[in-house]
């Protein structure tokens, strides 16, 4: 069951439940962690070629990038919401 998803622009979409973090690309540290990304094999571009406007980090560690401005994107996080699944940890696999 993959959950709600987020638009990230140009008709590509996350797991919404599997964001993190949704950051403003233009810090130094954010140009590392993309170029990191990037060296580790983890790094989606979700930008069509245009410019970076944001920078979505999900709980698997990888790090897309969108062209949709930051606070767009973090609007559209906001709006999304998450029902209580009921999934108990027997069904994710783990012992409880």
């Amino acid at each position: 069951m993959a959950g709600k998803l987020l638009n990230i622009g140009f008709g590509n979409s996350v797991v919404a439940r599997r964001v993190v973090a949704i950051v403003n690309p233009t810090s130094s540290p954010m140009k590392r962690l993309r170029e990191e990304a990037r060296e580790a094999k983890r790094l989606v571009d979700a930008t069509q070629g245009r410019r970076t406007r944001s920078i979505i980090v999900t709980d698997s560690g990888h790090v897309i990038l969108s062209a949709i401005q930051s606070e767009t994107m973090a609007q559209r996080y906001e709006q999304t919401t998450f029902e209580d699944q009921g999934i108990s940890l027997a069904e994710e696999g783990e012992q409880p």
